[in-house]
């Protein structure tokens, strides 16, 4: 049997085990097209977590890293949560701990502390105000607070302090996207510019701000999406995880569309595939279980937040 037709048996395994659970698939845009193709939803890690407490399902997969999972979990008690591969987790994510913040928090006793989504549930708990890259500089600035802490991403830190006028300070300060910091480079810009020089050049807010200024538009990856629809350019050269090109291809068949790097690939997304979430759905593993006081806590933050960018 050749890959393409291993890879269709594959995708009709995991719908008819879907059917069989009462389950729905839903998968970040940073996935593999095969994973995208076999998904009921694919979005970003907020759109997905609230698209999960729509859902008329008993079981959800989900296809992204493991904080994006807490937070479907977090928003979903009644229903089971699978995340296909435990160790599908977040180097980003990784530099946010409970001993930084601690220390952080004490040396700046009255800033608040905003905690990017892309973190995990034991650092969520400590925030003031949870957001996305889509809606940090949007919450920022509607705070009174001159001087705001904000963690992890000192990229998205130094994106919103720009942009809002405030002291926006990255916790911890050296924090970054490996993809963005290091596989979004000017060298990749400038060359993938050379190539296609009339292409609209977008990147995320976590490349670093040299790069940054290099772009025609800057935003998250589903204000990406929105902006490529809503332009009059035909041609898009997108900043961020190589697997977003093919979501917008997806979405924009008429337009033409090219990741920077097309090796700028996040390695722990990639770790979900089609097989090892045939085996979550058959196996109903690995469950996303989160405390209730960890839950309610971290709901009420999130619930807060949303509230304030309405």
């Amino acid at each position: 049997m050749d890959r393409k037709s291993y890879v269709e048996r594959l995708k009709e395994e995991v719908r008819s085990l879907c059917e069989k659970r009462r389950a729905v698939i839903l998968a970040h845009n940073y996935q593999s097209p095969e994973v995208q193709d076999v998904a009921d939803y694919v979005g970003d890690s907020l759109e997905l977590a609230k698209k999960a407490v729509t859902v008329d399902a008993d079981v959800i997969v989900f296809a992204g890293v493991s904080f994006m999972a807490e937070t479907v979990a977090i928003l979903n008690e009644d229903k089971v949560i699978l995340h296909p591969v435990r160790e599908a987790g977040c180097p980003l994510a990784d530099f946010l701990n409970i001993e930084t913040i601690r220390k952080f928090k004490e040396k700046y006793p009255r800033a608040p502390l905003v905690v990017y989504v892309n973190s995990y549930a034991e650092a969520k708990m400590y925030a003031d105000y949870i957001v996305t890259s889509a809606s940090a500089l949007r919450l920022i600035s509607k705070l009174d607070d001159e001087t705001v802490l904000f963690g992890p991403d000192k990229n998205l830190a130094a994106y919103v302090a720009k942009k809002s006028d405030k002291k926006v300070i990255p916790v911890p300060p050296h924090s970054y996207c490996y993809v963005h910091e290091c596989l979004i480079t000017r060298y990749h810009i400038e060359k993938a510019r050379d190539e296609r020089s009339t292409a609209k050049l977008m990147v995320h807010p976590e490349v670093s701000p040299s790069n940054q200024e290099m772009a025609d538009y800057i935003g998250s990856t589903s204000q990406m999406l929105k902006a490529i629809d809503k332009s009059d350019e035909n041609i898009f050269l997108l900043g961020t995880e190589e697997a977003l090109s093919y979501r917008a291809r997806n979405l924009y068949p008429d337009k033409e569309i090219y990741p920077v790097n097309p090796r700028a690939i996040c390695v722990d997304m990639k770790k979900i595939n089609l097989l090892n979430m045939k085996e979550s759905l058959e196996r109903l593993k690995h469950k996303v279980i989160i405390k209730k006081k960890v839950r309610q806590k971290i709901k009420s933050i999130l619930d807060k937040s949303l509230e304030m960018i309405k």
